[in-house]
């Protein structure tokens, strides 16, 4: 049953995540640098926050048995960023010798997703 529930809330999330990848993508079609996926790892690093902390009120250690954790934390949130994207994005750039935009995008994609969670995990606690 675990599984079925990590799977209902990834499939959900890798959906949530093309759409809303693909809307920025159509509003700004050749951005200086990937803006789709940086909005949508820090909205989803503060979504991961602020479950968290309306739920758990803090950061939840062994709670594989929790539905709850298994459907939005696992699954959900888990598909919806994509650590994977970001770290193809990144080596593109630096590929194509974009040094400083490769730079700029790393520090605003690791640094806003932490920033993020913390900002969305302390509004609850």
């Amino acid at each position: 049953m675990e599984l079925l529930i990590v799977a209902f809330g990834g499939g959900a999330g890798a959906i949530s995540r093309f759409l809303l990848g693909a809307k920025i993508q159509h509003h700004w079609p050749s951005p200086p640098i990937p803006v789709a996926m940086l909005i949508v790892n820090i909205l989803g690093s503060i979504g991961l926050g602020v479950f968290f902390g309306a739920m758990f009120e803090g950061i939840p250690i062994f709670e594989y048995h929790n539905p709850w954790f298994l459907l939005l934390g696992i699954g959900y949130f888990g598909a919806f960023t994509t650590f994977s994207t970001f770290s193809v994005e990144a080596i593109t750039l630096l590929e194509q010798k974009k040094y400083p935009k490769a730079v700029y995008y790393i520090v605003l994609s690791i640094g806003g997703s932490l920033a993020g969670f913390v900002f969305g995990i302390y509004w609850f606690i």
